[in-house]
Parts: structure tokens; sequence; C-alpha cells
């Protein structure tokens, strides 16, 4: 493993908020002469726009302009490749004759970012699954194709798994800081807890010693402050940000069983008790 990726991964585990996580992955792309960072993240399935996010380590106030434009926004990379693939690829003017036919307005917008100093770069198409969303992580800079060939070769593999590593620390620590980012109370989040368990109004307005229509009230205060329309979408919040844990991965009645598959010809698939399989 290169020391350049095992310092990065040491020191990623004992980060404990996103900031922290995004100034390393822009000092990693630093060190690689390739200082223009984009994080763009976005949901496949819903709408939760408040989980969504775009980081850029320069003013891209000029990019985003250009992307007001319905179809330059169609061309971007992460909505041509990173929401529906996961190899890495390329990117910028240097690299325009691997890609479709771009309209001229495309064209154009790569053609200002050459002028500023992103002319070529490697990009990470990423995935997060609570709740489901696509990601891509890009690292650029002023480099002739050859030399962005060269940096690749070198520091790809290093790169793309910084990526992948870093991008999972920082969707744990960015669902995390939800309640931080959009002031939700503590209150509030007893609230959002007890909708998802499945609790009524009236056992919820007898937990808070108040009335049913104040429970209704606080949430809709609630749905408002966190732009979900309903309240199994409130329920599914509490999970995705950490206040209930995945019912996938709850403690159940037998903690100590465990799925055991092995491949061989008679495709064996078992279900054992962990205590059973130690004495076996």
């Amino acid at each position: 493993m290169p020391d350049l990726l095992q310092g990065f991964l040491r020191d990623l585990e004992t980060t404990t908020h996103s900031s922290q996580v995004w100034r390393m992955i822009v000092r990693l792309g630093r060190d690689l002469q390739l200082p223009c960072v984009d994080f763009v993240s976005a949901s496949s399935y819903t709408d939760w726009k408040k989980t969504l996010f775009i980081r850029t380590s320069y003013d891209s106030r000029w990019l985003h302009e250009h992307n007001q434009d319905p179809e330059n926004d169609r061309w971007s990379y992460f909505r041509s490749h990173a929401m529906t693939h996961l190899t890495p690829i390329a990117i910028g003017l240097e690299f325009i004759d691997e890609y479709h036919d771009l309209p001229d307005t495309r064209i154009a917008v790569l053609q200002e970012a050459a002028r500023r100093g992103i002319r070529s770069g490697f990009s990470i198409p990423l995935r997060q699954h609570s709740p489901a969303q696509s990601a891509m992580l890009s690292f650029a800079g002023d480099h002739s194709r050859r030399d962005m060939q060269t940096i690749m070769r070198s520091h790809g593999w290093t790169l793309h798994a910084a990526a992948l590593a870093g991008h999972q620390r920082y969707v744990f620590h960015f669902s995390q800081e939800f309640s931080e980012r959009n002031q939700i109370t503590d209150k509030q989040q007893e609230l959002l807890r007890l909708i998802g368990l499945g609790k009524k109004d009236k056992a919820i307005a007898k937990q808070f010693d108040i009335s049913v229509s104040a429970v209704r009230q606080r949430m809709n205060t609630l749905m408002q402050r966190t732009g979900v329309n309903s309240r199994p979408e409130l329920a599914a919040l509490a999970m995705s940000i950490g206040i209930l844990p995945d019912p996938l991965h709850r403690p159940d009645t037998d903690p100590l069983a465990a799925l055991i598959e092995m491949d061989d010809d008679a495709a064996h698939t078992a279900l054992w008790h962990a205590g059973d399989a130690l004495r076996r």
C-alpha cells in the first residue's frame, strides 16, 4: 500500500466531523498537484434536498451559473456518468475526445474551466445506500493530457481508494450532523424518534404531556424544517440520520446467530449459532 494512502486512511479514522474529512481530501489532491476538488452528492430515489451537497476547493460560482442551463447540467460528468456508472473516468478539455458528442455550450464550459486552471482531472463515482445516493469526487488541475495520464498511472489507485473511504466517512459524519445543520432541537429529535418507532399521536401527546393538536403542530414544524412531506418520510429520516438504527442491523433476540454460506458442489446454506460453530 502506498505510504500516502496508508497515512490518509489512518488519519481518516480519527475524524469527528465532515469538515475534517473534506480538508483531508483537499490536502490529498494538493499533494498530488490536483488542487481543484469537486464533491457532488444527490439522492437517486428521494428528494430530501437538505441532505444534498456540492463542495469545491475553489470559487466555482461561475460553474454554477453555467449549470443553470438545463442542457449544460444534463451533460455534467455527474449526470452523464456518476449517476449510472462505477468506473472512474478522466475529465476535462484534454480528454474531450473520449466522450459523447457534446453541445457547443458544454464545450464552452470545459474551455472556461481550462482557462481557470482545470484542464484535466480524475473523477470517481461513489455510492451510499442509507438513504440511497449517488456521488462523484473529482481531482483536477492545470495538466496536459500526457501529464494527467502520468498522475493517474502513478496515483490513480490511491485516489480511488481514498475517495471510496473518504466518501463513506464524510457521509457518516454528514448524516450525524443533520440536526446541527438544520437546527433540530432535542425535543424535535425525540419527536422524530417516537415517529420512527411507530408511535401514534395520542401516545406521543401523553409522553410529552401536551395535546394531540400540539403534537401535530410540532410535526408540521418539523416537516417544514427538514423538507420532508409526510409522516413515513419523517420515520425514514429518523433512521437515516442515526436517531434510530437501521432495521436491517438492529440487535435481534438471537444476536449470536449468523448466516453461513459455503460455496461447494452441494451449495450448503445454514443458519448457525456462533457458539455452535465454535464448538464444531
